[in-house]
């Protein structure tokens, strides 16, 4: 009976021995294979894919070539390029310095007639049966410099996957002139400041540079250099 006792202790202290180990080995193992999967993922990018399952069919490059070209070859205007980032067509126009809002908004309506005769609204910038589809935008402006000036236009027609037609909206002139003023005005004063303090900087700098250029007070000349006025010159030969 005693040795029945023993060898069911001897079991019971077995397994609670391999249980404990179990439990130490266990986390430290997985702590283990984590820092060498970190390791050896080091400086590999993680890449992903929005859009799977989107975007069909896609824009091809020949379609993006046949926008550009046939946006460029619009009468009236001075330069255009086409631009893909992600799923958003943009188009982009610069007018004459002169052209106006009217202008603006015509260019754009024709615009938008170009893209769409190469691109099916319907197919590729509506949505359908829960899948997303491109978006598009058309920014039309007549100035590429001196916006601030009060000939400055700038229109964009936008044309998201949710919706049925393109909005267009006159950017250049806020919806609230006095709230885009004093953000005008604050964004002055900061530059104002910056500048205020780079020219500090560089005038506590030319001071600091001169001050290290001239010779400390009771200083001797440096050799050969004239004494100063008041000063004996030392002798000839002299000990």
């Amino acid at each position: 009976m005693a040795r029945k006792v023993v060898k069911r202790r001897g079991h019971l202290t077995g397994f609670i021995f391999w249980l404990c180990l179990l439990l130490i080995v266990a986390p430290i193992g997985a702590m283990g294979w984590i820092l060498y999967s970190s390791q050896k993922d080091s400086g590999t990018p993680v890449l992903g894919n929005r859009y799977e399952g989107d975007l069909d069919p896609a824009i091809t490059k020949n379609q993006l070539e046949e926008v550009e070209n046939s946006i460029a070859a619009m009468e009236g205007i001075e330069s255009s390029f086409v631009r893909m980032p992600t799923a958003t067509l943009r188009v982009y126009i610069d007018l004459p310095d002169d052209a106006g809002t009217d202008t603006a908004y015509a260019k754009a309506d024709e615009a938008y007639g170009i893209i769409t005769s190469i691109l099916d609204p319907a197919v590729y910038f509506t949505q359908s049966e829960g899948k997303k589809m491109y978006d598009m935008e058309i920014h039309v402006y007549n100035l590429k410099e001196n916006r601030e000036s009060d000939g400055f236009v700038y229109v964009i027609a936008t044309k998201n996957s949710k919706m049925e037609g393109p909005k267009k909206q006159l950017v250049s002139e806020p919806l609230d002139a006095e709230l885009a003023q004093s953000l005008r005005d604050a964004a002055a004063r900061e530059e104002a400041a910056r500048q205020a303090e780079e020219e500090a900087a560089q005038a506590a700098a030319a001071e600091a540079a001169e001050g290290e250029a001239a010779p400390a007070e009771g200083e001797a000349p440096a050799e050969g250099e004239a004494p100063a006025e008041g000063e004996a010159a030392p002798a000839e030969g002299g000990n």
